[in-house]
């Protein structure tokens, strides 16, 4: 018989444990604003954390405290390893980190804010610095034009503004 069908001894290991939250293998890059949105998020965990601490059923807060405390732990690597970009020092001329671009193609205006992987909403068009779009538009300037590859196909994007 096969290794892969006989039950292994979970004895030592809790079926309550939380897999860590995955830290991206990027560079933390966040604006300002991002940090500062960080450091609420760590702590409206943290004062969770200290609620649960002082609740009354232990054992009801126990259950609750686990995904708290692994995501305090998740905050607090993403904001140790922040490196924090100020838009005010990035160059003008060129779409980088923290640039609120504006583009142009054949059926639609756009704005984007290139912002950290944190920060992302591309519903309100913030795009992280990984995105597949975000590294099609940095280094470009006003006036260039540069092709985003969409799994719906290529859409040619003029860029018409770059704004910090």
């Amino acid at each position: 018989m096969s290794r892969a069908f006989i039950k292994e001894d979970d004895s030592n290991t809790s079926a309550e444990e939380l897999p860590e939250r995955p830290q991206s293998p990027h560079p933390n890059y966040v604006t300002p604003g991002g940090l500062t949105a960080l450091q609420s998020q760590l702590a409206e965990l943290q004062e969770q954390r200290r609620q649960l601490l002082e609740h009354p059923d232990a054992i009801l807060a126990q259950e609750h405290l686990k995904p708290v405390e692994r995501d305090i732990r998740y905050f607090q690597e993403r904001i140790e390893r922040a490196v924090v970009i100020d838009p005010a020092s990035q160059p003008r001329d060129k779409v980088s980190f923290g640039a609120l671009v504006s583009t142009v193609d054949d059926d639609d205006k756009r704005r984007f804010a290139i912002v950290g992987e944190d920060e992302a909403d591309p519903a309100v068009g913030k795009i992280s610095w990984v995105s597949p779009l975000a590294r099609t538009l940095t280094g470009a300037a006003v006036g260039d034009s540069v092709v985003w590859k969409r799994p719906a196909g290529d859409k040619t994007l003029e860029i018409t503004a770059i704004e910090y």
